[in-house]
């Protein structure tokens, strides 16, 4: 049986074709494009279910088109995974905060390639249904009421600020799940606090603090983000 439609952009014909025959050999329907905006004028005409995505591209770079991809409604949910040589930490962060799913450098394993493909497949058919905003978690020993907007700590209530609440419970729904300090912003912004990507940083200081011990299963991805700690 046919499996998924993947998009590669990508302008080395050697890269590209490797690409195209390893996922073809896992039987992944497959389009190919060697410029940015041939890959838009490829969505328009045929969603994929992923795209694997160049940075160093002629004409428009990849961060441009993850930017244009971002940018419209109909294409702002589809997957990139990024296979770059661009390997400098600033250029794994650019990347993922302009809403990559994954980062590969060159030169790469093919199996480890189709192993992250298979990867990103799983969570985003995993998340493509919203989690329910209204129901109970209870998680590492915090009980989080959406409802009532209340948090307890081993039984006891702790006394959160709007955004507080929105960051715990925005990472709480799906732990073990990286969100960038943009993807936070998105979730949490409220009436109460101007929130910018910095000043999340703040929040989750005391956020920590005011959850004491339980505080500590709130994770720093490094150059990235934070994550609730996955539950064994």
């Amino acid at each position: 049986m046919a499996r998924e439609t993947i998009l590669v952009v990508e302008d080395d014909r050697d890269i590209l074709e490797l690409i195209v025959f390893n996922l073809e050999k896992e039987r992944y329907s497959v389009l190919k494009s060697e410029t940015a905006e041939k890959a838009l004028e490829r969505i328009s005409r045929n969603r994929p279910a992923l795209v694997i995505l160049d940075l160093m591209l002629p004409g428009m770079d990849g961060l441009a088109f993850c930017k244009r991809l971002q940018s419209d409604r109909a294409t702002a949910d589809i997957p990139v995974l990024m296979l770059t040589a661009k390997g400098e930490e600033s250029d794994i962060v650019a990347g993922l905060e302009l809403g990559a799913d994954d980062y590969m450098t060159k030169p790469f394993r093919p199996r480890e390639l189709i192993a992250r493909v298979r990867a990103v497949l799983r969570r985003f058919a995993d998340t493509s249904q919203p989690p329910d905003q209204s129901a109970e978690i209870n998680i590492h020993g915090i009980e989080i009421h959406p409802g009532r907007r209340e948090v307890k700590v081993a039984g006891k209530a702790v006394e959160l600020t709007f955004t507080e609440f929105q960051v715990l419970h925005t990472l709480a729904q799906r732990p073990g799940w990286v969100y960038s300090r943009y993807q936070i912003v998105d979730a949490v912004r409220g009436d109460d606090y101007p929130v910018t990507d910095r000043s999340v940083d703040v929040q989750i200081v005391g956020l920590r603090k005011k959850l004491g011990k339980a505080g500590n299963v709130i994770e720093t991805v490094r150059g990235i983000g934070y994550r609730m700690k996955s539950v064994d």
